[in-house]
């Protein structure tokens, strides 16, 4: 996959302070793209993990709220290209409040699409989540996949796509649906899997955790970021999906083995019934098919999983600040 020019290229990123969001605003600029990063509005001033890019010329955020129609028209002003990544995303907290997932996933991209229209766009990438499909009826999982919602959290995204597609078909809007499988990598926060994994067998032998059954196709934020870029750059039919995946399944306990390799650690697992989710919400197999994204986009991963895992253990091991202990909850 060729590095991809932007240079001068006007691009927004919604959901940019974020985890998979930072990593893509430092790959947009590395390619010479102006970029206008949303980011949500707090008191502290705080620009989450822009913390190091906020300085950089190119680079300009606002802090604001993606369930306002005004501040979001306004955000898109003089804009060619958008990525929508603001979201809420921990699937445990969806049991616990569902109205705020529908808010912010689907009435906020409903603002984004409306802005979009109104400005007429170049290109508007909407992403999704390999959570949409559920529990997989086939392996691996292509783009006409049934989408089978097992959480509030998949349902409110499905519904965000399906506004998306929506939005391509009735206005002609230039719609693109990147659909992640499981990224991870440096900065990602306490509610996903390996981050709560490494940090618990950098401080011991004993990892607790809820189901190791359930399969994943783990990608590393790098390349999901670089899938991003491309899919804005490639050719595209209007409301096209794309799955970005290795097309390797891993379990979890098969993660934890792999993660006690590399540190050298015999790891005892401790299930917890307090870190499960409801029988018939967990999805227990996500294998994707990246065939689309190679063929169309010219995009592939380029870390294996045992080399991603490696950089996400040196990170966490010189940004243990970051993270503390008592939050590994949701796992």
């Amino acid at each position: 996959m060729n590095k991809i020019n932007m240079n001068g290229r006007k691009v927004a990123v919604t959901g940019a302070a974020g985890f998979i969001g930072s990593h893509l605003t430092e790959q947009l600029l590395a390619a010479g793209a102006q970029v206008k990063a949303l980011i949500r509005y707090n008191s502290r001033s705080d620009t989450g993990w822009l913390k190091d890019s906020q300085q950089h010329p190119n680079l300009q955020i606002i802090s604001g709220d993606i369930r306002d129609p005004f501040q979001v028209r306004n955000f898109l002003t003089d804009i060619d290209t958008v990525f929508h990544l603001a979201a809420l995303i921990a699937i445990p907290f969806s049991y616990q409040a569902p109205q705020s997932y529908l808010e912010t996933n689907i009435n906020g991209t409903l603002n984004l699409l409306e802005a979009a229209k109104a400005h007429k766009l170049r290109q508007i990438v909407l992403t999704s989540t390999s959570e949409v499909y559920g529990t997989a009826r086939r392996v691996p999982i292509d783009e006409e996949h049934p989408l089978q919602p097992q959480s509030p959290y998949s349902a409110s995204k499905i519904a965000a796509d399906m506004m998306g597609r929506a939005y391509g078909s009735s206005f002609d809007l230039p719609v693109v649906i990147v659909r992640p499988f499981n990224t991870y990598g440096p900065r990602q926060s306490m509610r996903a899997v390996i981050p709560t994994i490494i940090t618990q067998a950098l401080d011991g032998h004993q990892i607790r955790l809820g189901d190791l059954r359930p399969v994943r196709d783990f990608n590393y934020v790098a390349d999901t970021a670089a899938g991003f870029i491309a899919a804005a750059c490639g050719n595209c039919q209007r409301g096209e999906t794309f799955n970005l995946a290795t097309g390797r399944g891993v379990s979890i306990g098969e993660t934890v083995e792999i993660i006690g390799n590399l540190l050298d650690k015999k790891l005892e697992i401790i299930e917890e019934e307090n870190r499960l989710r409801p029988p018939d919400s967990e999805v227990m197999r996500l294998i994707g098919d990246a065939g689309r994204a190679a063929q169309q986009l010219g995009w592939q991963p380029l870390h294996s999983l045992e080399e991603g895992l490696r950089q996400t253990v040196e990170w966490l091991k010189s940004n243990r600040g970051e993270y503390q202990q008592s939050r590994q909850y949701h796992y």
